[in-house]
């Protein structure tokens, strides 16, 4: 066990400790973060693939203190280094994809040049590797006993991650704050897009039993087609109704027990950080306007512990890349309150 005797949680971040300058080794903490510097299929901005190293530096920041869980942090946090090999291969097919996406987005067919079709067969490869690596690094900590959280990258990051959670845990629900329903297939010809990760994980993840969505507000009819067609498999509360309820009278506590309530006992987040209102975020992949507080958020996910259910994970993903690091400071703040959560709820 790590010794804090000698760690003074009100001293300036130390740069040589872990994660919000904790003093943990992987072996001693309670939660394991597993950084995926992945960012092959957005289809906007990029620069989220070196979000957790950002994110890391600004944790040191952070201060320790959270009111709702305090001390979870003593039960160890640690942040896994980013694996370099992930990071190149990203570099090398989102410019394979850049050139692509703006091939398709003139009109040009991909079955009339080889190239391209050369192009979409190594990022369909490339994702497939990705969901493998996720998949075997997130399936061996929890089997050490770890609690795990994900950090992107882009939302296609965590696919592996899921068929992992269903591997230990069996039937689960997802609670998904989001701009965006993430329910189109294979989008630009990705099959395993940042824009499809509900819809695979919906398709190929039998034991994910409801999908929650909150805050959406850039959808696609296809996405809205496969919404209704799911019957009761995915709910999606939008922001604008949310707003217009709240308008009319409504308190934010009384929707977000009506949104509990739609998950079944064990729940795990997933957390695109453009579902926040993006002058928290101005520099995720694709921002849009509306979204909500981080208090907001946080109180929906504080609910779901206190109506007793289990939460078994989360990701937090699409944070970006900023100048001013003022995206990084958000991030790790989210993350750190996910992390507190996570412990707080698996004593």
């Amino acid at each position: 066990m790590t010794d804090l005797s000698q760690f003074d949680p009100n001293a300036v971040g130390n740069p040589n400790n872990n994660i919000f300058s904790l003093p943990f080794q992987q072996e001693d903490a309670r939660l394991v973060i597993l950084p995926v510097p992945w960012e092959v299929t957005v289809s906007y901005t990029a620069g989220t693939a070196r979000a957790p190293e950002h994110m890391f530096n600004a944790s040191l920041q952070v201060d320790l203190f959270d009111a709702d869980y305090k001390d979870a942090w003593k039960q160890g946090y640690f942040m896994l280094p980013c694996d370099k090999k992930v990071l190149m291969k990203s570099d090398y097919l989102r410019k394979e994809a850049e050139l692509y996406i703006n091939y398709i987005a003139n009109g040009e067919i991909v079955a009339d040049n080889k190239f391209m079709c050369k192009t979409l067969k190594e990022i369909n490869e490339g994702s497939l590797f990705l969901n493998t690596w996720v998949y075997e690094q997130t399936k061996d900590l929890l089997d050490q006993g770890k609690l795990v959280g994900l950090l992107g990258g882009d939302h296609s990051a965590p696919f592996g991650f899921y068929k992992a959670i269903a591997a230990k845990f069996g039937d689960f629900g997802i609670l998904h704050v989001d701009a965006h329903c993430d329910l189109r297939k294979a989008y630009e010809g990705f099959k395993y897009s940042h824009a499809s990760i509900m819809y695979n994980t919906l398709e190929e993840v039998p034991e994910l039993k409801k999908l929650v969505q909150v805050g959406v507000r850039d959808l696609c009819d296809e996405e809205f087609d496969y919404m209704i067609s799911s019957g009761e498999r995915v709910i999606t509360y939008f922001d604008k109704d949310i707003k217009e309820r709240q308008y009319e009278g409504q308190n934010w506590k009384t929707i977000a027990d009506e949104i509990v309530e739609h998950l079944p006992q064990q729940v795990f987040i997933s957390f695109d950080i453009d579902g926040l209102d993006p002058k928290l975020c101005p520099h995720t992949g694709t921002p849009v306007q509306g979204g909500f507080e981080t208090e907001q958020v946080f109180y929906l996910f504080k609910r779901i512990l206190q109506s007793g259910r289990k939460l078994i994970g989360f990701d937090l993903v699409e944070v970006g890349v900023s100048r001013t690091e003022w995206d990084e400071n958000v991030g790790a703040r989210c993350l750190f309150k996910l992390c507190n959560m996570l412990v707080a709820n698996n004593p």
